[in-house]
């Protein structure tokens, strides 16, 4: 019974071949991509991400991922135009911390902890209250120089209380 199916289907592709159906199909004549490449185990995955545009971070735990956006927060907020959304972004991401801190799920154990509030949006206040360094043709950019040491980043003093 099986040969007889397997000759019905070779023989409906042989008339298709014939008919044409199989000419100008797209990539035809193309080398067949990552042949000749050492075998990878998550192709499918990096060609998906590749495909449709997706950061990688997605393939993260999310544990990781929330780090991740942890860090980013300042960059995140820096050109947002009202204290008030500072505070919801942060308060987002914080609410994502606490729903993951109730509930982890299997990835690797980081310490993860919600965001202070306070201290994002005094720097953010501060950030916005710097005067924005302008250049012209005529006139090379100065930077006022800082008179005492500088601080650390917010992240590192945030980190070094836990």
């Amino acid at each position: 019974m099986t040969e007889a199916w397997e000759a019905s289907v070779e023989a409906k592709i042989q008339d298709a071949v014939q008919r044409g159906e199989f000419d100008d199909l797209p990539g035809m004549g193309k080398p067949i991509p990552g042949r000749g490449a050492p075998y990878d185990e998550a192709w499918w995955i990096k060609s998906f991400l590749e495909r449709e545009a997706l950061p990688s971070d997605l393939l993260l735990p999310t544990s990781l991922q929330l780090r991740r956006r942890i860090e980013q927060v300042p960059d995140e907020v820096r050109d947002l135009p009202t204290e008030q959304s500072v505070r919801d972004v942060v308060g987002q991401l914080n609410a994502q911390i606490v729903a993951w801190l109730r509930f982890p799920d299997d990835g690797p154990r980081v310490a993860v902890r919600p965001v202070n509030t306070e201290d994002v949006v005094r720097r953010w206040l501060a950030e916005r209250a710097r005067p924005k360094v302008t250049t012209t043709a005529a006139e090379p950019a100065t930077v006022a120089t800082p008179s005492r040491r500088p601080r650390r980043s917010w992240w590192r003093r945030w980190r070094r209380r836990g």
